[in-house]
């Protein structure tokens, strides 16, 4: 007779016993099936199983080395006795998906979650890399809340095309402003984009990729160093294997994802943020991860945080270097050791040790990629949180990728309703716009596009790129590429979909943008913008079945990290009843 109830194990106790540890009909039947590939027997004597969540896929170019990578994983388990099982979830390419990864990375999520529940799971190694595939599997890993450690797959070697050093991504857009500059033809396109993938790995620029990567080692959910040894480095093989090697100590130890998820961890998370000028897409996947865990995380800890953090790390998009640069300067541990007393420096990491004991002794080997802290790359790196009558819930906006003569300006907006109204009239030359307008764009928020693309850093009108304007105050609901560049405010909350005020802007509206007094303001009369909300229809409805409507039926607002509303909070991994 099958079981009735789910059944919390014990602390101490391996989960998996409840499945291979048993010798009626159920243990004999998990055992015997298992066994088809090959297992001996004592693999099933009581060791602990180490799930290896892979998101392998060769549409996801950046994690297309990871069978490569959960071998040496493997090798790591195995030699401390413990037993590995790879196991497959949905990959998230960056690259190829549309209409964004954004859009799934919550269903990627529940797979992870569901993946580590319903299996005989005792600990957790997270293969992630592309950069969805990151928060994605930490959400999903912190709703259960096992023994879990990441292990990203590393970035691309340096790009390199005839005489310049090129970064992936970075380099993507401004190749395309060269394009329509007609100052580069398609022939050197072709041969550029080869010399920028060079190798396996993701971006090699300070992406989300890079960025997210570093937010693991950070938050103490990764071994030191995994943050930037290139993909293709023997290194990262090395690390591999010791992380598979600690994941089942982990275990032993009872060392919980709890544990290290804290508010503390959090915190010094955000500080690493500002000081490698990490991507904007850390604010809302870090919001989402916190909100698995029932840490108490805002805005408002971005922005308090991130205020007086310099930016240390000279990289693309903000600077000229790339990530293996990064890693021969002594990377992330640099960086931490720098912004020490900034640092809740006893914050619990995955190898046992506080941030602190991993990172003290670092040093820099070469102080042009990784500046010292009394003589910053640029003085400000945090993330700044804008507020106002445009977005009163927040906006944010990277200052280390902005242009400083706008982080405080006033123009007239000219508005494109929707992503189709853009390229529809961008490169009109009847275009009514000049180099101080402010261009913003409506509905590509969570709700709107659907999914929260990373359209935020649209182009310019070609008109003007040709006039030699490289930047100008852009403004939308959507999300920015964290490989691209420009004053761009972004994450709008409430977005314009669902019936926020920058769903109310016009063209010929004033818009004013004060970064130091994290402002953003439309010059409109409340008395007006009523009446516009009274007029106010709203975008027509996405399709009305499947993930798409339970996406958009329960997704949550940028500022609290765009999970689904019944995800929110962690379950745990209780042992369901049988299947038989």
């Amino acid at each position: 007779m099958a079981d009735t109830k789910k059944r919390h194990f014990k602390k101490g106790e391996l989960r998996s016993k409840e499945w291979f540890g048993r010798t009626d009909r159920d243990g004999l039947m998990h055992r015997s099936w298992m066994k088809n590939q090959g297992l001996p027997h004592h693999m099933f004597d009581g060791r602990p199983v180490i799930g290896i969540c892979n998101t392998w896929s060769e549409l996801t170019p950046c994690n297309a080395h990871f069978r490569d990578l959960a071998e040496s994983v493997k090798r790591g388990v195995l030699e401390m006795g413990g037993f590995p099982l790879e196991f497959p979830v949905m990959s998230l390419g960056e690259t190829l998906m549309r209409p964004t990864t954004m859009l799934f990375r919550n269903l990627a999520s529940m797979d992870v979650e569901e993946s580590i529940r319903g299996n005989p799971i005792d600990g957790v190694v997270l293969l992630v890399g592309c950069d969805k595939t990151t928060p994605a599997l930490v959400m999903g890993a912190a709703s259960c809340d096992l023994p879990t450690i990441a292990l990203s797959g590393g970035p691309m070697l340096n790009g390199r095309w005839r005489d310049q050093q090129i970064g992936s991504g970075t380099h993507v857009w401004k190749f395309t402003e060269l394009m329509k500059k007609g100052e580069m033809d398609t022939n050197d396109m072709i041969e550029a984009e080869a010399c920028m993938s060079r190798s396996v790995g993701h971006c090699m620029t300070m992406g989300t990729a890079s960025t997210m990567a570093s937010m693991m080692e950070a938050l103490g959910l990764a071994l030191p160093t995994n943050a930037a040894i290139p993909a293709a480095d023997s290194r990262r093989k090395v690390l591999a294997h010791m992380t598979g090697r600690r994941a089942v100590e982990m275990v032993k130890e009872n060392l919980k994802l709890s544990k290290v998820l804290t508010k503390e961890a959090f915190e010094n998370a955000i500080v690493a943020n500002g000081a490698i000028g990490g991507s904007t897409n850390a604010v809302v996947h870090l919001l989402a991860i916190a909100g698995r865990m029932g840490v108490d995380l805002t805005l408002a800890d971005w922005d308090r945080l991130g205020r007086e953090v310099p930016c240390l790390v000279d990289l693309m998009p903000s600077g000229k270097y790339l990530m293996e640069d990064f890693y021969y300067a002594g990377g992330l541990p640099v960086v931490l050791r720098e912004m020490g007393d900034k640092l809740h420096k006893k914050a619990l990491t995955v190898n046992g040790k506080t941030i602190w004991e991993n990172v003290k002794d670092a040093k820099n080997w070469n102080e042009k990629v990784i500046t010292p802290r009394k003589k910053p790359f640029k003085k400000q790196g945090g993330i700044a949180v804008l507020r106002g009558n445009l977005a009163p819930n927040g906006a944010v906006l990277k200052p280390s990728a902005a242009t400083p003569a706008l982080m405080k300006h006033k123009g007239r907006a000219v508005v494109f309703e929707d992503i189709d109204d853009y390229n529809r009239r961008i490169d009109d030359p009847k275009l009514d716009v000049d180099k101080n307008c402010i261009l913003v764009l409506k509905n590509c928020g969570p709700k709107g596009y659907p999914g929260f693309p990373e359209v935020g850093n649209f182009a310019l009108p070609q008109k003007l790129l040709k006039q030699g304007v490289s930047d100008m105050v852009r403004i939308s609901d959507a999300r920015m590429s964290g490989t691209a560049y420009g004053t761009v405010v972004l994450h709008t909350a409430p977005e314009a979909a669902a019936g926020g005020p920058l769903a109310l802007i016009k063209s010929g509206d004033i818009v004013e943008l004060d970064v130091s007094k994290r402002l953003l303001k439309m010059h409109v009369s409340d008395a007006e913008l009523e009446k516009r909300r009274k007029q106010w229809k709203g975008p027509p409805v996405h399709e009305a079945r499947g993930w798409v409507k339970l996406y958009v039926d329960h997704v949550t607002q940028a500022d609290t990290g765009v999970d689904l509303d019944f995800l929110v909070g962690n379950s745990g991994a209780p042992i369901g009843r049988e299947s038989h």
